[in-house]
């Protein structure tokens, strides 16, 4: 047997060294299976797949047979009882779904004498199947709670003042990731914290604070969509309606109006069970917290009070107890880039395959060769999303996927993170030096405060107690902090600053009406990284933490060993924006395709710099073939004809745009729109 199939994907870096209380929730009752001994995931060559999906709309329901006498052989032998396409049918996503081959895609399931690895072994040999898959098990390797901020906490932070802070939120001068102005963490002689050490966000909010169009999907637990600092943000599928058992927009999952939640397969999102840590709303808030609304705190791309944010999409897959699995994570991954989300926020990945085997059992994926025969189906839904978020005539071309880099000290970051294709982020403390727990080297892009509780061990005060004010301070559940906000560490935490930082980029590059790939966006944020190698010089000294026994003996790294291991620097959000500025291409009207006697609606002022403010006229060569009407800010083209024309948009500022019209029976008239 392959031994990838053997590698899963059991670690994940939500919270893993989190600022937590002693308790921690362990699920002894759940069996340990690295996968479904029932299930396999499969990706059938075209041909079979069309034949299944024809026998599924003929049958009405549950299709027992491929229709393919070698396959079904096997199936039969094996006890097969049903084959599902794995993603939903989205008429609006369906062209593309088969252009990448993940309507390829089947979950096999079986009731026979056999296992998941004895039926991969007989399906690896016919010709019908391109990949197999497992539906690997997916847990969180710690599930402690926050640090709750209590009262007394928030009424002493709110009291201090800080230089540089330009929004009224009320916890902002906590929040040293955000703005660091060298004046904190200092034991007796001893500095921790060194100015600038944050992302850079005062600078870079001269130029945007985010903007609404812009969606981040958080593939994490629930987030809390009631808090008073998140409700705003939230993104909301206007097509759907809350709390809905109907799939309202007919793409495939019912009620998903804030989201949807993978983990129970179901359109409501939740947060509240008592086993959940609050996680995703702890990310949520890093990124997209409302800014300047006088409540709780700031965070990177939470709008500036007047003016929206960034919007948060929730795709859960996890809740309480309940583990995720391949299917869930997948899902998710497709429905983040068919439902507008250009930023893939994954505070998860598999252990390093460099990571310490006592600690940390069987090592995950060395390199990318392993990574992509070993998890075929993650592989195939990330390339979707990369390829496929975002549009060749908005902000940007393609989506970027953000990973943590992995909690186990190793010297080197776990995939998918690693993969050339995406963003792995290691974490850093307040004066720029590697968290404790980091992973770094190989497969590290980019750096990013994560927060690092054992090296503040000696900051404590009248209210904070051992390090946490050296952890990230954002959003929680009610039911996790009577406050709403508390402390969280880790590479988990790093990685929502550099989600916010793409997004807060893309958001730039919209105001700009500048056009770019994911990959010129990738490079550009490398590229304006603050370089931190100057501070990985001597021993950083930390202490551990144990319950019931406080702190135990000091511990020292040796900082040379990061140097050049921490990716390109860390993430500054000014220098990325003061970059878009100039980079990139002018943003163009698209040529339409339209359907004959169809039409096509669109909104002239994306594509004009302060185009809200203008006015446009519409010019076409040959009105025989298309007319267009501008009404209110709209511009709706309608087919008349089958031919192509060409046309041009003015507006009222003087600047013009040429375009072709293409109009043909049986269109889509989603076009390149």
């Amino acid at each position: 047997m392959n031994r990838y199939f053997y590698l899963i994907l059991a670690f994940m870096a939500l919270s893993l060294t989190a600022c937590v209380e002693s308790d921690t929730f362990l699920d002894e009752n759940v069996e340990e299976k690295p996968f479904a001994q029932s299930e396999l995931l499969v990706k059938f060559t075209p041909e079979v797949a069309d034949m299944v999906a024809e026998l599924s709309v003929k049958t009405r329901g549950t299709v027992t047979r491929s229709g393919v006498p070698t396959v079904d052989e096997v199936l039969d032998v094996v006890g097969t009882y049903n084959l599902e396409r794995l993603f939903p049918v989205d008429e609006r996503t369906e062209e593309r779904t088969r252009q990448s081959g993940l309507h390829q895609w089947y979950i096999v399931r079986f009731n026979g004498e056999y296992d998941a690895e004895q039926v991969a072994l007989r399906m690896q040999q016919l010709g019908e199947v391109q990949k197999i898959d497992f539906n690997r098990t997916i847990k969180r390797a710690y599930t402690g709670k926050a640090k709750p901020l209590s009262g007394r906490q928030m009424e002493y932070i709110s009291l201090a003042t800080r230089a540089a802070v330009s929004t009224n939120d009320p916890l902002l001068g906590a929040q040293w990731n955000l703005i660091n102005n060298g004046d904190l963490f200092t034991a007796g002689d001893v500095v921790k914290s060194v100015k600038d050490a944050d992302v850079q966000v005062a600078e870079a909010w001269n130029r945007s604070m985010g903007d609404e169009s812009v969606i981040v999907a958080v593939l994490d637990e629930g987030i809390f969509v009631e808090h008073p600092d998140l409700i705003n943000s939230m993104w909301v599928n206007e097509d759907e309606i809350n709390r809905s058992h109907q799939d309202n927009d007919n793409n495939g999952y019912k009620g998903d109006y804030y989201g949807y939640n993978f983990a129970k397969n179901q359109g409501l999102i939740t947060w509240d069970d008592i086993y959940d840590s609050g996680h995703g709303s702890h990310v949520a808030g890093v990124i997209a917290a409302q800014n300047n609304n006088g409540v709780g705190i700031g965070s990177i791309a939470g709008g500036n009070g007047s003016r929206p944010g960034v919007k948060i999409m929730s795709c859960q897959i996890f809740s309480g107890y309940t583990g995720s699995s391949s299917i869930a994570v997948s899902r998710a991954i497709k429905y983040a880039a068919d439902n507008g989300a250009v930023v893939l926020q994954c505070s998860w990945g598999y252990v390093s395959g460099s990571a310490n085997e006592f600690d940390w059992g069987e090592p995950g994926f060395a390199t990318q060769e392993e990574w992509e025969a070993g998890a075929p189906l993650e592989k195939d839904a990330l390339d979707y999303f990369t390829h496929n978020a975002g549009s060749p005539n908005g902000p940007i071309d393609g989506g970027v996927a953000v990973f943590a880099s992995g909690n186990e000290e190793a010297p080197q970051a776990g995939y998918p993170g690693a993969s050339d294709d995406y963003v792995s982020v290691a974490a850093t403390a307040a004066d720029f030096t590697p968290a404790v727990y980091t992973n770094y080297g190989p497969g590290t892009t980019i750096s990013a405060p994560g927060g690092d509780q054992d090296y503040y061990y000696d900051y404590i005060d009248e209210t904070h107690t051992y390090g946490e004010v050296g952890c990230i301070l954002s959003t929680l559940p009610y039911h996790v902090s009577e406050s709403g906000y508390g402390y969280m560490e880790g590479t988990s935490m790093s990685t929502p600053h550099v989600s916010a930082v793409v997004a807060l980029g893309i958001s730039y590059a919209t105001e700009l009406r500048r056009h770019f790939t994911e990959k010129e966006l990738r490079d550009l944020l490398h590229a304006t990284a603050t370089p931190i190698d100057e501070y990985m010089v001597g021993k950083k000294t930390y202490y551990r933490y144990v319950a019931d026994m406080g702190l135990v003996k000091p511990m020292q790294m040796e900082l040379a060993e990061y140097k050049g291991q921490m990716g390109a620097g860390q993430a500054n959000a000014a220098a990325f924006l003061a970059a878009i500025e100039g980079a990139g291409v002018e943003m163009r009207f698209p040529n339409l395709y339209i359907a004959e006697g169809g039409s096509v609606a669109t909104s002239p002022a994306r594509y004009f710099v302060g185009g809200e403010e203008l006015t446009y006229t519409v010019s076409i060569a040959d009105t025989s073939i298309a007319t267009c009407t501008v009404n209110g800010g709209k511009a709706l083209f309608s087919g008349v004809k089958s031919g192509a024309t060409t046309a041009t948009i003015k507006a009222s500022n003087g600047v013009e745009h040429k375009f072709n019209i293409t109009v043909r029976k049986g269109a889509t008239n989603n076009g390149w729109l």
